[in-house]
């Protein structure tokens, strides 16, 4: 009974196999691991089998063809790499062995990683942010450069400041550009330069190199001091190629430090087209200014000659000498007139005047006594005294008789 229940629970060989591949894939996440190529062999197939060991132990690798990426030919036995894989058994020998996707040289792999780990960590606390970069001076009063005074880039970087624009002071701020103590002179020299103050923007440059030869330039602390930099800093290290912590930190990443010399200022020859430019603009400008000026101060002296006491007094003289004279012509016009219009009353009256009916042979006659015209002969008796006024000259009488016809 005991025989028969043991060979209904056993599972066969395959069954184990496959149990233990899948808790070991399931168990294990994939994975970087460091070693030394053994027993590498390539297949008509594509596929490359190895075994990556150390001191100590050994496991076996498969590389298959589709995954394979880069210059893979190029490995062989005794080479340091630096895998990236999954673990995983091959059932039809239980064999354990490491499923290969990515392989790389380990010196280079693991400062690749190195480099990654960092970069990841500044971006994600935002020193690399196109927010926090400041502008380059247009034209710089004082240029300096951390480097190496004997390197190759220091000699590229005078050359062409020189040949673009000479004017220009340069100050050398001397560091080690490579080996393990490099990562704090680089720190050193940007600190004294930040104490100095006495350029307004800085070029962190060496020449090319391998990515051991420019790790200085991935170092935290030098990443952390550029940005923490009150001035801008231009970043030129290796080759195009090559980029490093330093380039993505700065405030402008120079692709060679020849680039970075021409960044840094303008080419002499147009910026003083552009100030002989500007110079005819101004002069052109202060020009006008001047004439509109001119202008006004014309203007302004015509009023206030216009406006002077004098002219004032000037004004009013005219103007009174107008008024007299209009007064004089309204005068004039106004006695024709009156005198006009007296004449015409002067006949009028004169046509209906007493006078004038003894001009045509009438007299008038009054009671001496009192004066009164006489209308009437019965107004008067015999002996009455009586004036009679002729056209010229009056007539004394007394009435002798009265003759009424009444």
């Amino acid at each position: 009974m005991q025989s028969n229940d043991a060979a209904t629970a056993a599972i066969s060989v395959s069954q184990l196999n496959r149990r233990v591949k899948t808790l070991i894939e399931q168990g294990m996440a994939r994975l970087w691991i460091e070693g030394e190529i053994s027993n590498l062999s390539r297949p008509a197939s594509g596929h490359i089998y190895f075994s990556l060991k150390d001191d100590s132990a050994q496991v076996g690798a498969a590389w298959f063809r589709q995954r394979q990426r880069g210059p893979a030919v190029g490995f062989k036995d005794g080479d340091k790499v630096l895998v990236f894989g999954r673990v995983s058994i091959y059932e039809a020998r239980g064999n354990y062995q490491l499923i290969v996707e990515q392989m790389q040289p380990a010196g280079e792999g693991v400062l690749k990683l190195r480099f990654d780990a960092l970069k990841k960590k500044l971006a994600d606390e935002g020193l690399f942010a196109e927010d926090r970069k400041q502008d380059l001076p247009a034209l710089p009063a004082r240029i300096g450069v951390i480097t190496s005074p004997s390197g190759a880039a220091i000699r590229d970087i005078l050359s062409i400041l020189g040949r673009r624009f000479p004017a220009i002071p340069v100050v050398i701020y001397p560091a080690a550009v490579q080996g393990d103590a490099a990562p704090g002179e680089l720190v050193g020299a940007l600190a004294s330069a930040v104490r100095r103050a006495e350029c307004d923007v800085l070029i962190i440059s060496r020449g090319g190199g391998s990515l051991e030869d420019l790790w200085a330039f991935n170092d935290e602390a030098l990443a952390r001091a550029i940005a923490a930099c009150p001035l801008p800093v231009i970043s030129a290290v290796g080759h195009e190629v090559d980029f490093t912590i330093a380039d993505f930190v700065a405030d402008v990443r120079a692709p060679t430090p020849s680039s970075a010399a021409e960044i840094v200022v303008p080419n002499q020859d147009e910026w003083q087209r552009r100030i002989s430019a500007l110079a005819l603009r101004i002069c052109r400008v202060g020009q006008r200014a001047v004439e509109d000026r001119a202008q006004q101060l014309d203007w302004l002296r015509k009023r206030l000659v216009a406006g002077s006491p004098s002219a004032t007094l000037r004004r009013q003289r005219e103007s009174l000498r107008e008024k007299r004279r209009r007064l004089s012509i309204f005068a004039r016009h106004a006695l024709t007139t009156t005198d006009n219009r007296i004449a015409l009353l002067a006949r009028a009256l004169n046509s209906v005047s007493p006078l004038a009916t003894l001009d045509r042979g009438y007299a008038i006659v009054t009671k001496t006594a009192s004066g009164k015209a006489l209308l009437r002969a019965n107004e008067v008796a015999a002996g009455d005294d009586i004036r009679a006024k002729l056209s010229q000259g009056e007539l004394v009488a007394t009435i002798k008789a009265v003759i009424d016809e009444n």
